[in-house]
């Protein structure tokens, strides 16, 4: 059920964007190409295992996990515009 201006269905049309907008986001993250034979930053050796398991892969696990703990998380757009979220 719809309130005021909005069509039917229109909150799950919100809720399926900002899922496949996380989905899109999740997936130009992911390593492309041949994956390289030696860690990008600290020159180890990459496993063959961790290659295959990764194709692109850059970095090997050490760096890999820095690098994640370092990464910053995106809140997203808020396509609803809620009070609550505005006062977070």
């Amino acid at each position: 059920m719809a309130g005021g201006f909005a069509k039917d269905g229109a909150v799950q049309d919100q809720i399926d964007a900002t899922v496949e907008d996380a989905v899109k986001r999740a997936r130009d993250q992911l390593p492309r190409g041949e994956s390289l034979s030696h860690c990008r930053e600290c020159d180890k050796a990459i496993p063959e295992a961790r290659r295959e398991a990764v194709p692109g892969v850059r970095l090997c696990v050490a760096c890999q996990a820095e690098q994640d703990a370092k990464a910053e998380t995106i809140s997203g757009y808020n396509r609803r515009g809620s009070k609550d979220s505005q006062l977070r």
